[in-house]
């Protein structure tokens, strides 16, 4: 990423200004964590067994734990760590269930917790070749985030995305190691084809056409699948999520009640009802007749 600043003269590089201790990183990370990501602090410095989790914290659009772990040196390994960490939430899930409640967070019933959706993050000023090589399996739960602060107190985040020819974690699995085989068989990481898996070709299709009419609304929008639909974000916002079904697709529009303008009044209220994800209006399709209005529609949330 190359960041400038404008003058009279043209642009002018910013100056970096290196994180001098780890707990920089953490303080500026867990003061601004719903600014910089959806999910919600539970608790700094989570100490459970013999081990310290720096950040613990939680995503509420999976119901999931997410633990942040922050680093200056490039000497650690992402996976052996990373593995660690999520083995030993796995084995003590009444414990993080405790330390949740004790936050002060929306109250959960214990059998709404998704532990397949738990994940790691690294947060680091930089990663080194092996590192990102390391950790790019399509399905394994850890993450990169490189993190750096410039003059003007302006600071930069990048989650480092994993190659679309990434392998697969399960073909290293191995019975020798207990740790890697309890979180490869637990946590799970989807995608587009697992959605689209046993659907007609037509419905198939048709999600190609709408997948592809709602990236053209926005160069920054990206497709991401979980569990029960797949996600169209820019950045950390989800503007519109997508449930494909076995005859049509349910398109759910991420705004609040009362603040779409549907003059066609196609869309569905479900803002009384019961649903996963996020936004409050609905809309079937089993065709693609209106996907140009329906887009004029999904616009309204950037």
């Amino acid at each position: 990423m190359l960041l400038f600043k404008q003058n009279e003269n043209g642009l002018s590089s910013l100056q970096e200004k290196p994180f001098k201790l780890e707990k920089e990183i953490q303080r500026l990370f867990e003061q601004n964590l719903a600014v910089i990501s959806d999910y919600q602090l539970i608790k700094s410095e989570f100490s459970i067994k013999n081990s310290r989790i720096d950040t613990l914290a939680f995503d509420p659009e999976n119901n999931a734990f997410v633990i942040i772990e922050y680093k200056r040196s490039q000497n650690f390994s992402v996976v052996d760590q990373g593995i660690s960490y999520l083995n030993l939430m796995l084995e003590n899930k009444g414990e993080f269930i405790v330390e949740y409640y004790e936050s002060g967070l929306p109250k959960l019933k214990r059998d709404e917790f998704d532990w397949s959706q738990s994940k790691v993050i690294f947060v680091s000023p930089a990663f080194t070749d092996f590192q990102n090589q390391a950790a790019n399996f399509k399905d394994l739960p850890i993450e990169l985030w490189e993190i750096h602060q410039f003059e003007k107190g302006i600071v930069s985040v990048v989650p480092l995305k994993k190659s679309k020819s990434a392998p697969s974690f399960k073909q290293i699995k191995t019975a020798q190691n207990a740790d890697l085989e309890k979180v490869v068989d637990e946590i799970r990481i989807y995608s587009e084809q697992e959605h689209l898996e046993n659907k007609t070709d037509e419905i198939n299709e048709l999600y190609e056409q709408f997948k592809e009419a709602i990236l053209r609304l926005d160069a920054e929008l990206e497709p991401k699948a979980l569990k029960h639909y797949i996600a169209f974000k820019k950045g950390k916002k989800n503007l519109a999520y997508i449930k494909i079904q076995h005859n049509s697709l349910k398109i759910f529009i991420n705004l609040k009640k009362g603040t779409l303008n549907d003059p066609k009044n196609i869309t569905e209220d479900v803002s009384e009802k019961g649903h996963h994800g996020t936004g409050d209006y609905q809309i079937i399709v089993k065709d693609s007749r209106d996907v140009e209005y329906i887009m004029s529609l999904i616009k309204q949330t950037i």
